[in-house]
C-alpha cells in the first residue's frame, strides 16, 4: 500500500485563494485598497509642493522698488528687476531639483516612494492574520491536516505580494493621471522590473512579520510591533527625500534598509535615467533580503508553529 503524499502546491493555492477570497469578500477593505493610494496621491503628493519653493512663483507677492543710479540718470522699474529675478530664479529651480532629486518635479520623485510606503504597509499586517487564524481556530484545523507548514507561511507572504502589486498599480496609474513624468528610458517593459521588485520586498517583510507573529495570541501586540517599525522604515529611507542630503548617521540607516533598494529601483526603472549598475545592486539586496528573511519565517515556522 503506497504511503499518501499530500501536494504541497495544492494546500498553497487552496491557502493563497483563501486569503484572497477573505480580502475580496470584504468590501469596506477591498474599498480602503483603492482610496488609499488616492488619498495619498491627491492630498500628500500635491500638498508637498516642493518645486514652487524654487520656481518664480515664490516670488510673486514680492514688492521691487525701483533702484535709482543718480551717476548717470537711471532710474531702473521695480518690475523689470523683479521680472529678471524670477527669470533667474525659474533656472536656479530646476537646476537644484535635479541635483537634489534627479528630476524636476517633485511629486513624480514622491509619488514613486509612495509605491514602497503602501507596500510597506500592506505587508506590516500580514501578521495580523496569523494571529486572527489562531484566536478564531482556524489554524488549528490548518495544522491538524497534511498542509506543510511552509505553505501555511507561503500563502500568507504570497497573499501580501499580490495585494501588494495589486495596490502598486492603482498607485502607478494615478500617478499618470496626477502627472507623473517618466524618463526618456522608460519601456512599458520596465514594469515587470517593477513588479518584480514589489514582490522582493514583499517577501522580505511580510516573512519578518509573520515570523514575529507566530506564537503571538493578541493582535495588541502586533499592532505594537507595527507601530514600532514603520515609521523609522519609511523615514529612515528615499521615500520622501534622496538619502545623499540626510545626516550621515541616518545615511547610515538608510543603506541597509530595504525600503530604499526598493524606492531607488522603481526610480530606475520609471523617472530617472536608467543605470544598469545601481539596479542590479538594488535588485541583488532585495533578493538577498528576501531569501534571508523568507528562510528564516520557513524555519521558524517548522519549529515554532504549533497547534
Amino acid at each position: 500500500m503506497s504511503e499518501y503524499r499530500p501536494s504541497a502546491l495544492r494546500g498553497l493555492l487552496a491557502l493563497t485563494g483563501r486569503e484572497l477570497k477573505k480580502w475580496a469578500k470584504e468590501p469596506i477593505i477591498l474599498l480602503m485598497a483603492i482610496l488609499q493610494p488616492i488619498i495619498w496621491m491627491g492630498l500628500l503628493g500635491k500638498a508637498m509642493n516642493i518645486n514652487a519653493i524654487f520656481s518664480a512663483s515664490s516670488l510673486s507677492n514680492v514688492n521691487v522698488p525701483d533702484i535709482s543710479i543718480p551717476e548717470y540718470g537711471i532710474t531702473i522699474p521695480g518690475w523689470v528687476i523683479k521680472q529678471k529675478l524670477m527669470d533667474a530664479f525659474n533656472s536656479i529651480g530646476a537646476s537644484v531639483m535635479q541635483n537634489v532629486f534627479g528630476v524636476t518635479d517633485y511629486f513624480s520623485y514622491m509619488s514613486v516612494g509612495m509605491i514602497s510606503m503602501i507596500v510597506m504597509f500592506t505587508t506590516m499586517f500580514s501578521g495580523m492574520s496569523m494571529v486572527w487564524d489562531r484566536r478564531l481556530g482556524f489554524l488549528d484545523k490548518v495544522l491538524s491536516t497534511p498542509v506543510s507548514r511552509g505553505a501555511i507561511i507561503f500563502s500568507k507572504v504570497l497573499n501580501a505580494a499580490l495585494r501588494s502589486m495589486f495596490q502598486a498599480t492603482i498607485i502607478l496609474a494615478l500617478a499618470v493621471a496626477f502627472g507623473l513624468k517618466v524618463s526618456p528610458t522608460f519601456n512599458p517593459l520596465n514594469l515587470f522590473g517593477v513588479y518584480a521588485a514589489i514582490f522582493l520586498l514583499s517577501v522580505g517583510l511580510s516573512s519578518l512579520f509573520l515570523a514575529l507573529a507566530l506564537r503571538s495570541t493578541r493582535h495588541e501586540t502586533q499592532m505594537a510591533v507595527v507601530n514600532l517599525i514603520n515609521m523609522p522604515l519609511m523615514f529612515a529611507s528615499n521615500v520622501f527625500f534622496p538619502t545623499s542630503m540626510m545626516p550621515e548617521w541616518l545615511r547610515a540607516i538608510a543603506s541597509v534598509n530595504p525600503v530604499s533598494y526598493l524606492t531607488d529601483a522603481i526610480r530606475q526603472l520609471t523617472i530617472l535615467p536608467l543605470d544598469v549598475s545601481v539596479l542590479v545592486m538594488d535588485f541583488a539586496y532585495l533578493g538577498v533580503f528576501a531569501a534571508v528573511l523568507f528562510a528564516a519565517g520557513i524555519t521558524l515556522s517548522w519549529k515554532y508553529l504549533t497547534r
